[in-house]
């Protein structure tokens, strides 16, 4: 029961820090998107077929900006979360055959 508290305190962490900083996130390229650019090779970035959730770290629909940018940054931490806990209960389910 101690780990479940530990682990609900820090997704809580990582909602509330997701919520407040968010929205200063940088308008500026991340770095991959950077060097290509500065070696000019970022036209031949291919478009991925696959649907993203996310596009461009704001949440669709939404026109303000740094909501926007909260709610895509929540989804992020709740779907990472989903698959840590995912992959940590095939783990354990694994280890204990």
């Amino acid at each position: 029961m101690r780990k479940i508290g530990f682990v609900l305190a820090g997704l809580l962490v990582a909602f509330v820090v997701g919520v407040l900083l968010s929205p200063f996130a940088s308008s500026f390229p991340d770095g991959l998107e950077r060097v290509a650019e500065d070696k000019g090779f970022i036209e031949r970035a291919v478009e991925l077929r696959f649907p993203f959730l996310v596009p461009d770290y704001t949440f669709p629909g939404i026109n303000n900006e740094k909501l926007a940018t909260s709610l895509a940054g929540l989804v992020g931490v709740a779907i990472t979360f989903g698959i840590t806990v995912a992959i940590g209960k095939a783990m354990a389910k694994k280890d204990s055959r």
